[in-house]
């Protein structure tokens, strides 16, 4: 369906969205103190800046588009002439090549992040096969294995990804585990990527030890509920 957007899709909504990530998310402001490392070549054969790429990239993906081929033919047909845009193999080439600065302007955007009121961390299955076929799988093996997702109540095989999260949504931190990992383990890994004085938890990560830990070398205020057997 999404290789037919290009006919039903409101093109002036689609340019607003795409000025909007080049310029409230910072691309053009920030990508040229970081060019200089970029090593680029030829620049002047180039039919787009490197911040126009990052741009599109960016906005594929928030639009949802997992075919690479079919995000390229969208963005002939509303964003951009043939004439005036990298040809496909050559537009996927050089994302690739801008992904360190890609995840640089993500962490740059991130930090904004530390001055929300809160953040929140919590961790959810990623599924890989049925659960029938679970105890059969040969898919991931020794990367991925059979955890308990105890809010569904089922047990799975795949991984869990441990996510940190402001109140304005904006992601600070992730890490991606085996599902088997437990919520605490991965706490600090998610959490010390920027650390926010306020951050709130379930009942998955009660430990007064991590939340000692957190607050004496991160200086993190971690809250969780307590249990009900729970000393206080």
């Amino acid at each position: 369906m999404q290789e037919h957007f290009h006919f039903t899709i409101d093109q002036a909504k689609i340019q607003k969205q795409y000025a909007a990530i080049l310029f409230f998310f910072f691309v053009s402001e920030q990508l040229p103190c970081i060019q200089m490392y970029l090593q680029r070549r030829n620049c002047h054969l180039l039919k787009q800046e490197d911040e126009v790429i990052i741009a599109i990239h960016i906005l594929g993906k928030l639009l949802g588009f997992t075919s690479e081929r079919a995000w390229h033919r969208f963005v002939i047909g509303n964003l951009f002439t043939k004439e005036m845009f990298p040809e496909r193999s050559r537009y996927n080439r050089r994302c690739r090549s801008l992904r360190w600065a890609i995840k640089w302007i993500r962490h740059q955007l991130a930090k904004r992040g530390q001055h929300h009121a809160y953040a929140v961390v919590d961790s959810l299955p990623i599924e890989l096969c049925h659960h029938a076929r679970m105890y059969r799988v040969k898919r991931f093996q020794g990367i991925a294995d059979i955890g308990y997702c105890a809010s569904k109540k089922m047990a799975y095989y795949g991984f869990k990804l441990h996510l940190q999260i402001t109140d304005q949504a904006l992601p600070m931190g992730y890490v991606l585990t085996e599902a088997s990992c437990h919520d605490r383990t991965a706490a600090e890994t998610v959490m010390a990527q920027l650390p926010h004085p306020y951050t709130l938890g379930d009942k998955g990560y009660v430990s007064q030890a991590l939340q000692k830990k957190l607050y004496d070398e991160y200086k993190i205020a971690f809250w969780t509920p307590a249990r009900k057997n729970q000393r206080v």
